[in-house]
């Protein structure tokens, strides 16, 4: 479960996820709707989240002041006094909402020094506990270039248009094509627009079109320049990829100014028209970019990805095999890169042999150059998060899973690899949520059993001992023998003062898999967790 629990209406997303970024950073854990399991009913599910969270965010808005969602949420939160309210926009506070304090976020682009922020970090941590929180690992804290994933649609935000010569009496003309444009594309329901209000944020900005994109999480903007002479004017856009920079699609518009309003419209109107196939060709070229020019090479990279999938010793050993035929045919293949060094971290970890220092030096070789080949491929950040995190570079893994998943928020191993990073740093509720979401998006996972136990230890961290025993015994029926499991088992049995079964449980370990428990990847509370027991379980075991 999260400290904090966030309240908002659809049209507030983007100023969501920025808040819920921020308190990430400041070290809390968060629950946003993002993160509800599918296979959970969505009522339930709040009112879980919502009791256990001990800060309650509501983002008020014109839209959230008419959801019965948010006004509900609002009551419970303000009942059980721990509501922290903020608003984004001018709209009255809904009753009785309006006689409680409310901090002004309209306008904020993660700026932690503004006083309406100052407002929330203060009462949240007075909620949660404690003046301050720290990061359990270094995070960077939110800016105001701070990231936001990607939308799961194409995504786009329509920047404030500039004006070369500089006649501000024309602004208020150019806020209003932007207004008509950003209007126009929101009614296409393939398409995910930021709001105007957020967009016009940026003007006068010295920000790239690739930061705010980051800023705002999407994936294209539409930037454009107005120029006026006499009653005429002349209108340019264009379409950028902001991943890339690439222009998609650009345009000129002319027309007068003896009816502002209708100019607008035909702009919006035929701006509008040709977006949004456009961005939709962009992401059929998207998505057909091969990563590879030998077709052979990608046929034995899907061959072994299929072997890494079942997780066998004799399934890894083919797919390492496989993998090295792909790169004899493409040396520079970064995702045959990156699942070869998987492949090697695997088996160790399998085997739970001690680390070879020959074979380190390998997999740490193929992980620099599939990230040189290929640095922007989620699947390829994904992997080589994971092999870092089993390497024990945890830091390092948990900055390229973050990335693989604002490149595609989708992708179920960067959720798992990102759950490990969490799990390591002893962020368990977390973790809990990011391996649900893994299991969500890949139910057959190949690591569901894994999964599960990490889950189960997690609970340990929170000391939920009771829920440790039930996830850590579905593991194991996924991945016997898994000797962090059994240890993992054996701990809630003694929390729970179930002795004997904790001493039957740590006997039954394989004894070459015992060198294997040294390694510290169980976070610092469920470590200090597992010493304790051992040591009070005595040696006979």
């Amino acid at each position: 479960m999260s400290d904090v629990f966030i309240s908002y209406a659809r049209s507030t997303a983007a100023q969501a996820q920025r808040i819920a970024a921020a308190l990430r950073g400041l070290g809390y854990s968060v629950w946003i709707d993002d993160d509800l399991p599918a296979h959970r009913r969505y009522g339930g599910v709040i009112e879980e989240q919502m009791a256990a969270a001990k800060a309650a965010v509501v983002i008020w808005s014109a839209d959230a002041a008419q959801s019965e969602w948010v006004l509900s949420e609002a009551n419970r939160a303000r009942e059980d006094r721990k509501l922290v309210q903020v608003t984004t926009d001018t709209s009255r506070l809904p009753m009785p909402f309006d006689t409680i304090q409310c901090a002004d976020l309209a306008g904020w682009t993660g700026d932690q020094d503004a006083s309406g922020w100052r407002k929330v970090a203060a009462s949240v941590a007075e909620l949660v506990g404690g003046s301050s929180r720290a990061p359990a690992m270094p995070v960077a804290a939110p800016t105001e270039n701070a990231p936001l994933p990607p939308h799961s649609k194409p995504s786009i935000a329509v920047l404030p248009f500039s004006d070369p010569a500089g006649a501000k009496e024309d602004d208020y003309f150019a806020e209003g094509v932007v207004e008509e444009i950003t209007t126009a594309l929101s009614r296409f329901p393939t398409l995910f627009v930021i709001d105007s209000g957020s967009s016009l944020t940026f003007r006068g900005s010295s920000a790239s079109p690739r930061q705010i994109a980051q800023e705002l999480g999407v994936r294209y903007v539409l930037e454009g320049a107005v120029r006026r002479s006499g009653p005429r004017v002349r209108i340019t856009v264009q379409l950028l990829d902001a991943s890339d920079g690439a222009q998609v699609w650009a345009e000129r518009f002319d027309g007068t100014l003896d009816d502002v309003f209708a100019l607008q419209e035909e702009v919006a109107t035929a701006v509008a028209g040709q977006l949004e196939p456009n961005i939709h060709a962009s992401e059929v070229r998207r998505i057909e970019r091969w990563p590879t020019s030998s077709l052979t090479a990608y046929h034995l990279w899907l061959r072994g990805r299929e072997q890494i999938r079942r997780m066998t010793p004799d399934a890894l050993a083919e797919g390492q095999r496989l993998f090295e035929r792909a790169l004899d045919l493409d040396p520079n293949y970064g995702r045959a890169l990156g699942l070869l060094a998987a492949c090697l971290i695997l088996a160790e970890a399998q085997a739970a042999s001690q680390a070879d220092p020959r074979i380190r030096e390998r997999m740490h070789d193929y992980c620099d150059r599939a990230l040189a080949s290929a640095p922007d491929d989620p699947e390829v950040l994904a992997w080589v998060a994971h092999t870092y995190w089993l390497a024990g570079r945890e830091a390092s893994g948990r900055v390229l899973s973050e990335r693989a998943l604002a490149l595609n928020p989708s992708h179920a191993m960067a959720w798992y690899a990102s759950a490990a990073a969490h799990f390591q740093a002893g962020e368990y509720a977390e973790a809990i949520s990011r391996f649900e979401r893994h299991l969500r998006l890949d139910p057959k996972s190949p690591f569901q059993g894994y999964a599960h136990n990490l889950m189960g230890a997690s609970m340990l961290g929170l000391a939920r001992y009771e829920e440790a025993v039930v996830l850590v015994k579905a593991g194991l029926e996924l991945s016997p023998g898994n000797p962090f499991a059994l240890v993992y088992l054996a701990t809630a049995y003694a929390k729970l003062g179930r002795t004997d079964e904790a001493r039957r449980t740590l006997r039954s370990v394989d004894p070459r898999q015992r060198g294997a428990l040294s390694l510290r990847i169980s976070g610092p509370v469920v470590n200090a967790l597992l010493d304790h027991v051992l040591k009070s379980l005595g040696d006979d075991v």
